[in-house]
C-alpha cells in the first residue's frame, strides 16, 4: 500500500528568515521549545544525511525520543525534508514516518508554514483523523514555541 499522508499549514507572526534560522540551529531546541525538547544529539553538518535525536520532556505528554535523518534542507526555498528513523509518541504501529516542512514569506514579519506528513503504518492501514491531529499538531505545537519564542526576544535570529 501507498503511503497514507496528511498535511496542513498555519500562520506565522514572524519572518520567514527569523524561522528559518531557528530550523536550522536544531542545538537551541532546548532553550527555544523549554518544557518540551530537553536535549538534542546532532550527527553531521546539518545538510542532508545528518542525525538529529531530540530527547522530549516526559512533562510534554508528546514521548520520550525523536530520530530523524535530514534527506532535504534547502535554504533558497526553505524547505526542510527528514526522514523519522526511530520516535516514542502516543502514536503507535508506524513502520515509517517522513516529513516536509516549506515556509513562505506573507509580509515583511510573517509566513505560512506547510507541512506534510507521509506515513506507513505496520498494517499497511491509515491513522484516524484524532491519531492524524496528533501527528500534525505535536510538529505545530513546536512551531508555535519558536514563533512564541521569537516573538519574546525581537532581537534573536534577526
Amino acid at each position: 500500500m501507498a503511503p497514507a499522508c496528511v498535511s496542513d499549514e498555519r500562520a506565522v507572526a514572524v519572518s520567514v528568515e527569523r524561522v528559518w534560522k531557528v530550523c536550522l540551529d536544531v542545538q537551541a531546541l532546548p532553550k527555544v521549545c523549554a518544557g518540551f525538547v530537553d536535549a538534542v544529539e546532532v550527527e553531521g553538518n546539518g545538510g542532508p544525511g545528518t542525525i538529529h535525536i531530540m530527547k522530549l520532556n516526559p512533562a510534554a505528554d508528546a514521548g520520550s525520543l525523536f530520530k530523524t535523518k535530514v534527506v532535504v534542507c534547502d535554504s533558497a526555498a526553505h524547505v526542510l525534508k527528514s526522514e523519522v528513523l526511530e520516535v516514542k509518541s502516543k502514536v503507535e504501529n508506524l513502520k515509517s514516518h517522513s516529513t516536509e516542512t516549506k515556509l513562505e514569506a506573507t509580509g515583511d514579519a510573517s509566513c505560512v508554514a506547510k507541512l506534510k506528513v507521509e506515513y506507513e503504518l505496520e498494517d499497511g492501514g491509515s491513522l484516524s483523523p484524532e491519531k492524524e491531529k496528533i501527528i500534525v499538531d505535536g510538529y505545530y505545537g513546536m512551531l508555535k514555541m519558536i514563533e512564541d519564542y521569537l516573538v519574546a526576544h525581537p532581537n534573536e535570529y534577526a
